[in-house]
């Protein structure tokens, strides 16, 4: 008990003491009083029948230092949030996607919620090692909906690589390896990589590393779900099972987003051209 007490008078001793008030402040009972808040900027304790003299933080001063740390922990984080989304791969157009931008209803409203559910619910998957197969047609959405999870869990600090198979294929292994560090790998169009041994190597290798890391993948594919069930490709089957063991599988259907894209664009113009009779 008599070294803390002479600890405490030892740290009492190495900060600065004040007793002439500054503008704005003023004296009370012995201590320094803040002007403006009225509380007081020093506090006394009694030790062993000695006095000490500690300063200490007005309530108008604890209030700005607090929002200075909000404000200095906002910055942090849109600073990582940019370092993340750097990383990320993803392209300026993909970096844009949000849930709040979805179609809230249509034929994939229901893919789109059980997506944004993931979203919400990743500390649970990451723990699990769970992931998503989006599947369907070309263009129906679901690298759309893959880039709203990455940007979702991107701004909660989790960090996302969002990258094409056959980007993956073409990498260096440093980068593959990697990839195991990241919470959560998103890759895109599974089935459009060329179809050579050493590609499906490079996919098992991928999915293999990442289920023995126990962190989880979300694919996104042009392929059914019956083709991943029954592929009569060994080297497909082996990778396919793999992903199936870990992942939920969600289809989307429909027009293709580029078609009604580029069908609305084709009458926009027709609209600007064509010369009325």
């Amino acid at each position: 008990m008599d070294k803390a007490v002479d600890l405490v008078k030892m740290l009492a001793k190495t900060m600065p003491q004040r007793s002439v008030p500054r503008d704005g402040e003023y004296v009370k009972d012995g201590l320094l009083y803040c002007g403006n808040c009225n509380t007081p900027k020093q506090h006394r304790v009694n030790m062993r029948g000695e006095e000490i003299i500690f300063p200490m933080l007005c309530e108008c001063s604890q209030k700005a230092y607090e929002e200075s740390e909000r404000q200095s922990a906002e910055v942090r984080k849109a600073v990582r949030i940019a370092q993340l989304k750097h990383l990320s791969l993803m392209g300026d157009k993909l970096s844009g996607c949000t849930f709040a931008g979805s179609e809230k209803d249509g034929e994939n409203s229901r893919s789109m919620t059980i997506c944004e559910r993931y979203a919400e619910k990743f500390p649970q998957m990451l723990e699990d090692n769970r992931g998503l197969l989006l599947f369907g047609s070309v263009g129906t959405g679901k690298t759309f909906a893959a880039a709203c999870i990455a940007n979702a869990l991107l701004e909660k600090n989790y960090s996302v690589v969002m990258v094409s198979l056959v980007t993956l294929i073409d990498s260096a292994d440093d980068i593959i390896r990697r990839m195991d560090d990241i919470d959560l790998l998103i890759l895109d169009d599974l089935g459009a990589e060329r179809s050579t041994d050493y590609g499906f190597e490079r996919i098992y290798a991928v999915a293999d590393a990442r289920y023995r890391s126990g962190k989880p993948v979300i694919y996104t594919s042009n392929l059914p779900l019956d083709t991943f069930k029954h592929s009569p490709d060994v080297r497909c089957a082996r990778i396919y099972d793999r992903i199936l063991e870990r992942c939920y599988p969600v289809e989307f259907r429909g027009v293709s987003r580029r078609k009604r894209e580029a069908r609305r664009g084709f009458e926009e113009m027709t609209k600007l051209l064509e010369v009325e009779n």
